[in-house]
């Protein structure tokens, strides 16, 4: 696990989610939310909503995939994509 990962660990956990298991997944993390949660909602938000919870982080940034689930779906939002996701698109 590398810091940036870490400290992105902390700040989540901090955030009190009640529900939410939020983990490390090799270079990942992983959110886990209860079942009856909108993940529409949460993937029209989270963009922004990580960009506010960023001001905390005051370490060189990195890649770093959060994988979203509520039990019935699933997504990935990426963090700093690396030239590699870039080339992909």
């Amino acid at each position: 696990m590398n810091a940036y990962q870490q400290k992105w660990l902390d700040v989540l956990h901090s955030s009190n989610l009640p529900g939410w298991k939020i983990e490390a997944q090799g270079n990942d993390i992983l959110i886990d939310m209860p079942h009856i949660t909108d993940l529409k909602l949460i993937r029209d938000n989270l963009p922004e909503t990580l960009a506010l919870m960023s001001l905390d982080i005051e370490i060189p940034k990195e890649r770093l995939k959060f994988m979203v689930h509520n039990g019935y779906e699933q997504f990935d939002y990426l963090l700093n994509p690396g030239e590699a996701d870039l080339s992909k698109a």
